[in-house]
């Protein structure tokens, strides 16, 4: 169960590929992200949308895993194919949910007397 909605016309405009997407592909890949990501925190919350189209984006991007591609003098690295979530991804759906940072909480019952407040 997620709060959160997605569609494919979501990815197309995170990718800039406005009326030229495989739609059913795409979707494909955001079922998959939306997936890992509730593997990390579950529900999804709503505020997750960026580190889904992320993972899909990824994935979309980068069909046949190509990772080096070299043309003349030029080079361009890509990341590794298929839909994955980064290290900092999966820290920043963490936050999301407000179980990623440092926190504390006091043990002690309410009207328990504190001695450094008094007197």
């Amino acid at each position: 169960m997620t709060d959160l909605v997605v569609s494919t016309d979501d990815l197309a405009t995170f990718l800039g590929l406005t009326g030229n997407l495989d739609t059913a592909r795409a979707q494909q890949l955001l079922d998959l992200a939306v997936d890992l990501c509730t593997a990390v925190v579950n529900p999804l919350p709503s505020t997750a949308l960026a580190v889904v189209l992320s993972a899909a984006g990824r994935a979309y991007s980068n069909p046949t895993g190509v990772t080096t591609e070299a043309a003349g003098p030029f080079q361009v690295t890509r990341p590794s194919a298929g839909v994955y979530l980064t290290k900092s991804e999966r820290s920043a759906l963490r936050l999301l949910t407000g179980s990623g940072g440092a926190f504390s909480f006091d043990l002690l019952p309410v009207n328990y007397p504190d001695s450094r407040f008094t007197d």
